[in-house]
């Protein structure tokens, strides 16, 4: 990956509806070479998809919250049920594990504290949750930023 690639993944972090052309035109390549460029980047996974950004507060989410959980035990089968009912669960927005005093940390969206207060019964009720933390995000300092490209 050269200067030209870590500019390209740049400006398609920036704004993914840019034109093949207009890429070109930033990044100093014609258009042919640079929709080379961008499906070789798509072909090898670098580029992972392309998505729509909404707006939390337009599509009815009032509150963002952080959901530290600690798990019983750490049995395979404990664990990967706990993370697949995780990933059905709409509201969940990211999941992560984690090292430190609780082993998953969750980012959570609700329309507001009842939405919220159902997540919760919701996750107490699986079988092999131990512990849930809250914190409730105040606001918003950066959203999503764009990722450094390091090879």
């Amino acid at each position: 990956m050269d200067r030209i690639d870590k500019q390209l993944l740049e400006w398609m972090q920036k704004d993914a509806r840019l034109t093949t052309a207009e890429l070109a035109d930033l990044v100093g390549l014609s258009p042919s070479p640079c929709a080379r460029r961008i499906k070789r980047l798509e072909k090898d996974n670098i580029v992972a998809g392309y998505h729509a950004s909404l707006s939390r507060d337009k599509v009815g989410i009032a509150m963002t919250m952080f959901v530290e959980v600690s798990l019983n035990n750490h049995q395979v089968t404990s664990v990967d049920e706990f993370e697949q009912a995780i990933s059905d669960m709409q509201e969940v927005v990211s999941c992560h594990v984690v090292s430190g005093a609780y082993d998953y940390l969750l980012e959570v969206v609700a329309k507001d504290l009842v939405g919220y207060e159902q997540f919760t019964r919701k996750l107490q009720c699986l079988q092999n949750v131990k512990d849930i933390h809250t914190q409730l995000a105040i606001r918003k300092v950066k959203d999503r930023g764009i990722l450094p490209v390091y090879v």
